[in-house]
C-alpha cells in the first residue's frame, strides 16, 4: 500500500487530500492519524474505512466505517484526535516551527504504508517584522512583494499575547497582518486591566505609514476579548474600515487582573476593574458576578461555563453604559458566534447586531449551531478538546467537535473573504 498526501508543501490552514492506493479492494483499512502540538503533546486519531474496488480509500470520497468522526470530510482525522498526552497551555512556543502530520495505514494481506507531512505554521513567501520601537508591540507578516495590501490588526483574547502563527497562516491568503499584544509580552501590561484605546490608534498609525499598505483599507479582527476590542477600537478610530468579531461582544466586560492560566478564577471574577481606558479615564464595563450556583461548581471541581458569570451583569442599565457604539464603525461588520458558547454566546454578539440594524449600518450575525467558543482561529486542528483548565478551573467553553471544527472552517473562510471584500 501506498499513501498520497497533497498538496506536498500545506500550510496548517490547508485542507488536505488523503489517499490509499493499492489496498486490497473491499478490505479494511485502519488509518492512524499523529501530530504534535507546539508544547510537544500527542494528538491522535483511528478510523477504519473500506477500499474501494479499485483498492483505494480517498478521504474526499469515503467515510470511516467505525472510528474518531463519521461522514466524509478530508480533514476529520485531523479534527478529530484526542491528546494522547496532558496538554498544556503555558510557557513559551516556537511557531517557526511546522506541525508534523504522521499517517500510517494497515490492512490484512496488504504491506503497511506511511506518510509524514511538514505542515507549515508560517507560510513561505512572507516577511516577518517584529514591531517595539516604544509604541505598538507586535508582529506583523506581509507577501513579500506586495504593494496596497489592505492592512489587519490582529488581537489575542484573555490569554493576552500575540497569535503570530494565526497572523502569517491570514497573511499568506494576501494581507498584511500586524499580531498586536494588548497585554502579556514584555513591553506591555501583565493583563487586560486598563488598557488605554490610544494605544490601537498608535497601531492604526504604524500600520498605514507602511509604503505596502494601502492607507485606507485597514480592519481589526480578534477572537473572545478580542473580539470586543475589535469593535472598540473600530469604532474609536474612522481609519478602521472593517471589523471582524469571533465569539466576542457588543458590550465592554470587566477586566482581568490575574493571569488566566496561572491565576485565582473567583479572585480574578471578584476583582472588578475596567478592561479598556480613553482619554485616562476607564470605560464602563458589565461587571462579573459569583453567583451561588457558580460558587458551587468551583468548590465540587465541576465544569464551569464563564457565561454564568457574565450573564447576570447584563443589567439593563448597565447595558446601556457598556454597550459599544458599534454604528461608528467606519465599515461593515462581520460577527460570527457559537450557538453553545459557553463563555458567553450569541447574546453578547446580539447587543451589537441589534444596534447595527437599528442604525442600518452593514453587517452579518452568524451564529453556527451546535459550536462553542473555541472557533476562532485558523482551522484544521483538533477541536474535541472544549474544557480547558483556566485559573485552576475545568471551564466548559462548549459545543461538540464536529460543530466546533465546521464552524472554525467556515469562519476562517468568511473572514478571508470579507477582508478581500474591503
Amino acid at each position: 500500500m501506498r499513501i498520497d498526501v497533497s498538496p506536498a508543501r500545506p500550510n496548517l490552514d490547508t485542507e488536505l487530500h488523503v489517499r490509499v492506493v493499492d489496498a486490497p479492494p473491499g478490505a479494511p483499512v485502519t488509518l492512524r492519524a499523529t501530530q504534535r502540538d507546539l508544547r510537544g503533546c500527542r494528538w491522535q486519531s483511528t478510523n477504519v474505512f473500506t477500499a474501494g474496488a479499485d483498492g483505494t480509500v480517498d478521504l474526499t470520497r469515503d467515510g470511516p466505517v467505525d472510528g474518531s468522526y463519521d461522514g466524509v470530510d478530508a480533514m476529520g482525522p485531523i479534527w478529530s484526535m484526542r491528546p494522547l498526552d496532558e496538554p498544556t497551555f503555558d510557557g513559551p512556543v516556537d511557531v517557526r516551527q511546522p506541525a508534523e502530520l504522521d499517517l500510517d495505514a494497515s490492512a490484512e494481506g496488504a504491506e503497511p504504508a506511511t506518510a509524514s507531512v511538514r505542515r507549515r505554521r508560517i507560510p513561505d513567501g512572507l516577511v516577518r517584522t517584529e514591531v517595539r520601537d516604544g509604541g505598538p508591540v507586535g508582529v506583523m507578516y506581509h507577501p513579500a512583494g506586495g504593494s496596497r495590501l489592505t492592512a489587519v490588526i490582529m488581537l489575542a483574547g484573555a490569554e493576552a499575547g500575540i497569535h503570530e502563527d494565526d497572523a502569517a497562516l491570514l497573511a499568506a491568503h494576501g494581507f498584511a497582518v500586524l499580531a498586536l499584544a494588548l497585554a502579556g509580552v514584555p513591553g506591555r501590561p501583565p493583563t487586560l486591566q486598563d488598557i488605554p484605546v490610544e494605544y490601537a490608534g498608535l497601531a492604526i498609525d504604524h500600520l498605514r505609514a507602511l509604503p505596502f499598505v494601502h492607507p485606507d483599507r485597514l480592519a481589526v479582527i480578534g477572537g473572545s476579548k478580542g473580539g470586543e476590542a475589535a469593535l472598540l477600537i473600530g469604532a474609536t478610530y474612522p481609519a478602521v474600515t472593517g471589523v471582524v468579531s469571533v465569539v466576542g461582544s457588543g458590550v465592554m466586560i470587566a477586566g482581568i487582573t490575574q493571569d488566566v492560566m496561572t491565576g485565582s478564577f473567583l479572585d480574578i471574577l471578584r476583582t472588578p476593574v475596567a478592561n479598556w481606558t480613553l482619554n485616562g479615564e476607564p470605560l464602563p464595563y458589565v461587571p462579573t458576578v459569583v453567583t451561588p450556583e457558580l460558587e458551587k461548581l468551583v468548590a465540587d471541581g465541576a465544569p464551569v461555563q464563564l457565561r454564568l458569570a457574565f450573564e447576570p451583569g447584563l443589567t439593563p442599565d448597565v447595558v446601556a453604559r457598556a454597550t459599544i457604539p458599534v454604528e461608528r464603525i467606519n465599515g461593515p461588520v462581520l460577527l460570527l458566534a457559537g450557538e453553545l458558547d459557553g463563555s458567553g454566546g450569541p447574546v453578547f454578539h446580539q447587543i451589537a447586531a441589534d444596534r447595527l440594524a437599528a442604525h442600518g449600518h452593514p453587517h452579518e450575525h452568524v451564529v453556527y449551531p451546535g459550536a462553542g467558543h473555541l472557533i476562532a482561529g485558523p482551522p484544521y486542528a483538533p477541536t474535541t478538546l472544549t474544557v480547558v483548565r483556566v485559573a485552576g478551573v475545568a471551564c466548559d467553553y462548549g459545543g461538540d467537535p464536529v460543530s466546533n471544527a465546521r464552524a472554525r472552517a467556515d469562519a476562517w473562510r468568511r473572514t478571508r473573504e470579507f477582508l478581500a471584500a474591503l
